[in-house]
Parts: C-alpha cells; sequence; structure tokens
C-alpha cells in the first residue's frame, strides 16, 4: 500500500514501515496526511505477520508539525470545527500510543510541534545526533493540547512546563536527557545502526513483546500490593505455559534459535 505522502510497506523480516513522505514540506501533516497515518497504523496494528511498526521519514526533516496551508484554513475554522479536527489528530496519537505492536520511531532530522507528539507517541525512539525538537506552539499563540498527554508521559512535569513555555529549540542530547529519545546514533550511520537495532529486536518473542507493553500500562502507578503480586504472578505463569514461552526456554537451554513462526502457526490453529 502506498500513498504520495506516506509509504507503507510490510516487509518480508515482519517489519511494518511507515514513512512519511513529504519532504518539500517537512513532512508537516494536514487533515490527510493524519488519516493516512491512522489507517495505516491501524492496518499494520491488526495484520498477524506484523512484528513491530517503524515509523520513518523522508528527507531533512521527521516532521515540521503542521501544514502552513492546513493552519491558513483552522484559523477560519469556527470552534466546532477546530474541535472535530483537533481529535482527529488526538485519535492518530491514541492510536499510536495503544498499538499492540512494538512502535519504533527513527528520527533523521528536525521533529517540531505535532512531530514531537509522534515520537512521544512510539515505544521506542531511535535519533540522528543531528536531529532537533521544539513545542513550538505557544510561538504562534497556541498550546500543544493534543499531543501533551504523550509528551508529559515521555519527557516529565518539570521539562514540560519548561519547553512547553519557551518554546526553546533543543538537541538529542537533551532530549536522551529527558527520556523523549533512548538511543543516539552517528547520522552516517543511522540506517546501519538502526537496521542492527530493530533485527535484535525481532529475535525476541512476538507475543511476549506484546504482553510485555500490556503489562507496564498495568503495573504502572499501582501500590505494590497483594493484588498486584499475585496478577503479576499469574501473568508470568500464563507466558511460560504458552507455545511461545516453552519454545523460548527450551531453545535457550538447547543453545539455538527459537522459532517463533511454528509457534504463531500453532496459535493461529488453536483460535
Amino acid at each position: 500500500m502506498s500513498e504520495t505522502s506516506i509509504i507503507v510497506k510490510l516487509e518480508s523480516n515482519g517489519i511494518g514501515r511507515i514513512t512519511l513522505n513529504k519532504p518539500e514540506v517537512h513532512n508537516a501533516f494536514d487533515e490527510k496526511l493524519i488519516a493516512l497515518l491512522t489507517k495505516a497504523f491501524e492496518q499494520l496494528d491488526n495484520n498477524d505477520k506484523v512484528k513491530l511498526i517503524v515509523l520513518d521519514a523522508n528527507g531533512k526533516s521527521f516532521s515540521a508539525g503542521a501544514d502552513l496551508n492546513w493552519m491558513k484554513k483552522m484559523a477560519e475554522y469556527s470552534w466546532e470545527q477546530n474541535y472535530q479536527d483537533s481529535l482527529q489528530l488526538a485519535s492518530l496519537m491514541q492510536t499510536i500510543y495503544q498499538c499492540k505492536k512494538t512502535t519504533i520511531a527513527v528520527v533523521q532530522g528536525s521533529a517540531f510541534g505535532g512531530g514531537v507528539g509522534l515520537v512521544a507517541c512510539c515505544d521506542i525512539v531511535l535519533a540522528s545526533d543531528k536531529a532537533k525538537f521544539c513545542l513550538s506552539e505557544v510561538k504562534l499563540g497556541l498550546i500543544p493540547a493534543v499531543i501533551s498527554p504523550y509528551v508529559v508521559k515521555a519527557i516529565g512535569e518539570r521539562h514540560a512546563k519548561r519547553y512547553f513555555i519557551t518554546a526553546e529549540l533543543f538537541d538529542v542530547s537533551q532530549a536522551a536527557a529527558m527520556n523523549l529519545v533512548h538511543q543516539i546514533y552517528s547520522h552516517d550511520e543511522l540506517q546501519s545502526n538502526v537496521k542492527t537495532f530493530i533485527q535484535s529486536v525481532l529475535n525476541n518473542g512476538p507475543k511476549a513483546m506484546h504482553k510485555a507493553k500490556r503489562l507496564i500500562e498495568f503495573v504502572k502507578d499501582k501500590p505494590i500490593e497483594e493484588d498486584l503480586i499475585r496478577e503479576t504472578a499469574q501473568r508470568i505463569a500464563d507466558t511460560r505455559a504458552s507455545k511461545e514461552g516453552k519454545e523460548g526456554v527450551s531453545a535457550f537451554l538447547e543453545k539455538r534459535q527459537p522459532d517463533w513462526q511454528v509457534c504463531d502457526v500453532e496459535n493461529q490453529q488453536n483460535l
């Protein structure tokens, strides 16, 4: 599946790749791009052949946020039109954040405004040492409202107060210090390092990765009490007893690579 403004591919190794493809406008988005991205993430997340989803971009910038022509239209919108328009962007952010599959953002250039939101919604962020970031909304008399739940989760309240209010440009080292970026690579070696990183993730149990994401959502902010202890014990017991869990442990003990594909076939037959 492909579209001028995005390219969507299902690669043979199980990677679902979504590439922002509007380099002439720094991959800025409008309502059409938002709809396409939402649909692409939904389709890849529901595709059993997809093991993880990569979001990357063509051109010098990752995403400049809102497209200027789109902003011009919004300036003429009524309150209700602005509200409905904002809900579409909110739906995209929620769709990415709630993906069952592991999501990896590869940031090769600048991410501004809503582009930072896309980054914050992904599970893992790999970036070039030339990447730069800016939550620039207040410069336009606006606020980063729709992306705020995800950005604040990523960088924390104190950092958010500074960068939401000042709209300062910050580099990739600062982004990493604030937990927005997980790994920094040399720009010239970005793609080769990303390929190696992704391959290491693909070696993991696909269903275990999905369960690990759900586990984090379940345990965060909960007090360590009897109910939590019993639930987590039940989850590891369920996983150990699963076909994937048994294959993974057997492969480790037998010093071989696990055959996750066999587990997938058997699990599909039991559905």
